[in-house]
């Protein structure tokens, strides 16, 4: 049997990064990923450095220039803008991956982006019923993919900017989008000025 193996280096990754959601329901391989002790790794400068082999696809010829790209799932990129600056002074971007078809709450709360701020408590937010407005969000590029918006974000939102929303109303796309947007969180704190 043969294994095509893939190596990764993690050298100095950020919590900043997470692995793409599988966004296909069809037939997938599993992947299983190893990390070697340290000893193992040869040499390195920095002990925090890890390497990781994965498995891609196992009981298969060994791919060649011939054969069928792969092709992978729909998803969509996102770019979340935190409202504050870094020490150096550039913009706090958090990046991830998820699968259209999903409000954009919901990808933000399970990417670990902060969506509600000061109002992240239980009682200060309604939990994704669009009646608090707390979830507000801006959208920066990419608005095409989002939903139009509805009566209640229409009435929450009707002295805000056009370009905001409220991310517990706002579905992106569909379960076969692809695209990228660019997502400033919290844009009534933002402390940086988009460029437009």
């Amino acid at each position: 049997m043969a294994a095509t193996l893939q190596f990764i280096s993690l050298l100095g990754t950020s919590s900043a990064h997470h692995p793409a959601p599988s966004c296909s329901s069809s037939n997938e391989k599993q992947h299983r990923s190893v990390h070697l002790p340290q000893q193992q790794q040869g040499r390195r400068k920095s002990g925090r450095s890890l390497r990781a082999v994965r498995a891609v696809e196992t009981g298969a010829e060994p791919a060649t220039a011939d054969s069928e790209t792969t092709v992978e799932p729909p998803s969509v990129d996102f770019a979340f803008v935190s409202p504050r600056l870094l020490p150096d002074g550039t913009p706090d971007v958090h990046y991830r991956t998820a699968c259209g078809g999903q409000k954009l709450r919901d990808i933000m709360l399970q990417g670990y982006i902060d969506l509600y701020g000061p109002y992240d408590k239980l009682l200060l937010n309604c939990s994704g019923g669009g009646e608090c407005g707390t979830c507000i969000v801006e959208v920066v590029e990419g608005g095409e993919m989002l939903s139009p918006k509805n009566e209640v974000e229409k009435e929450k939102l009707k002295r805000k900017p056009k370009s905001w929303r409220l991310a517990c109303q706002a579905t992106v796309g569909n379960p076969d989008s692809t695209g990228q947007m660019v997502i400033q969180q919290l844009p009534e704190w933002k402390v940086h000025k988009w460029e437009k």
